[in-house]
């Protein structure tokens, strides 16, 4: 069994920054690709920003050049980065990662989400 747990969501204001942190555990044979995806009321659920096993990256253009992901394998933890937010963010994040389990099966396993809210 595999467990995503976040942290590090909450209420700051525009203009601030924010980082979120989302650590894997359980049955873990590789970490591959891992992510941050984000929904806010009433909308679909986006991909925010994503990395590979070997450090590849890819964002959404509407936080480019604002918000870094990277990760630790050693910790099997990705982060986000988030700065110069706006209320444009404001949404629940959720981690998501593709992990190869024991039984060399791979899946996509989602967390609980974490709720950012940038007030303005």
């Amino acid at each position: 069994q595999v467990h995503l747990v976040e942290s590090g969501g909450g209420l700051v204001q525009a203009g601030g920054s924010l980082r979120l942190s989302c650590a894997a555990s359980g049955s873990i044979f590789r970490l591959n690709a891992m992510g941050w995806y984000r929904q806010a009321p009433g909308k679909q659920r986006e991909l925010v920003a994503a990395i590979t096993s070997g450090g590849s990256t890819n964002y959404a253009d509407s936080v480019k050049g604002r918000f870094t992901v990277s990760r630790d394998n050693a910790k099997n933890t990705v982060y986000l980065q988030m700065n110069s937010l706006t209320p444009e963010d404001t949404a629940a994040y959720y981690c998501n990662a593709d992990i190869t389990t024991y039984d060399l099966f791979s899946r996509i396993y989602w967390g609980q989400g974490t709720q950012v809210t940038v007030t303005s």
